[in-house]
Formats: structure tokens, C-alpha cells, sequence
């Protein structure tokens, strides 16, 4: 785990600067939803959405996980909210340990990315449907040579079609369905 942290990105300095700096963040994301052009939120449902509704912080849900590349440049169709497919490029499988149990992730790019600079991971769990939007939450994370990462779950976020059904928001696929709940990040209202 050492050399992991040595050679990716590095993990927070304290739990407690951790956790401001994640309180912030979720303060500015409710403040773009509330007041933005290009917020997903339609004006009319801003007061049922906002605040959005998170799990607690938890750096638990902080892991380190490698990144094994795909060569295979297939491109596969991923069935979205609308009805229509999008396609996607399997640029890799993640592979980490959270809360003692192996796991995987495989991350896309848009099938048109010029770059592979921004990983897309869409992912179902255990509390999908039930504690967090039944489409599936998303991870986006920044590409680096190192091919080592850290998933930050506390920052998995609802799809925009969950805000509005006029988004068109890719599902997860089978592979990216874990057999547990991640209770870290962003989850449903209680009183939608």
C-alpha cells in the first residue's frame, strides 16, 4: 500500500482537512445547482433537490487502486436513460480493496474522445434503487501516467437524469456492479 501512495496521486494529509475540504466542495456543487445557467436542475425543482443529500464523509471510501489498460479498442454500446445507446471505449479495468473485499471497475472514455485524459466509471452497489438513484452513480477520474488512482467514493455522483429526465445518462454495465453498498457520496432524498 506505501509504494501505491508513493507513486500515484497522494491521499488526503488528515481526516480532518479531508473532510473540510469535501464539505466545501458539496457546498460549492449545491451553490452551481442553485444559482447556475447550466444547472441540470430544472428551476422549478431546485427547492426539492437542494441541498443535495450525501452520505457522510467517509476517507474509508479513499482507495487506492491500479489501473490495468485494455488494448482492445471495441467499442461497445451502453444503454442509456433515454432509451438510445452511446458509444463507449473500455479503456481499463480498476482494481482496489474496499472495506476488506477485492473489487473491479472498469472505466470508459466517449467512443469520439480524442484523449484519454478523464475516465468515466459508472457503477451500481449494493444500496442502487434503494439508497442511491436506480440508474447507477458515476465517478470521474483525471488519467495519469502512473496508472494509479485513488476512487474517492464520497464523490460518486447521481446521474443528471436523476435532476431531469430529459439527460441522457448511460447505465452501468454488468461488469460494473458491485456486490456490496457503497454508502459514500451523493444519494436520493428521502422525500422524492
Amino acid at each position: 500500500m506505501l509504494i501505491l501512495a508513493s507513486c500515484g496521486p497522494k491521499p488526503p494529509d488528515d481526516t480532518a482537512s479531508y473532510v473540510q475540504r469535501m464539505a466545501a466542495a458539496r457546498a460549492a456543487k449545491d451553490q452551481a445547482f442553485r444559482s447556475g445557467s447550466d444547472s441540470p436542475i430544472p428551476p422549478d425543482k431546485r427547492d426539492t433537490f437542494l441541498p443535495l443529500a450525501y452520505f457522510p464523509i467517509d476517507p474509508e471510501y479513499r482507495v487506492a487502486a491500479a489501473l490495468s489498460p485494455i488494448t482492445d479498442r471495441t467499442i461497445v454500446q451502453m444503454p442509456t436513460s433515454t432509451g438510445t445507446m452511446r458509444a463507449m471505449r473500455r479503456v481499463g479495468t480498476l482494481s482496489f480493496t474496499l472495506k476488506g473485499q477485492p473489487l473491479k471497475l472498469t472505466a470508459f472514455v466517449e467512443a469520439a474522445a480524442k484523449d484519454l485524459d478523464r475516465l468515466f466509471v459508472p457503477f451500481a452497489d449494493m444500496a442502487t434503487g434503494t439508497e442511491t438513484y436506480a440508474a447507477g452513480r458515476y465517478l470521474d477520474l483525471d488519467r495519469n501516467d502512473s496508472g494509479l488512482y485513488f476512487i474517492d467514493f464520497n464523490k460518486a455522483y447521481q446521474p443528471y437524469c436523476y435532476f431531469n429526465a430529459t439527460y441522457e445518462c448511460p447505465y452501468p454495465p454488468p461488469e460494473n456492479r458491485l456486490k456490496i453498498p457503497v454508502r459514500a457520496g451523493e444519494k436520493m432524498k428521502e422525500r422524492l
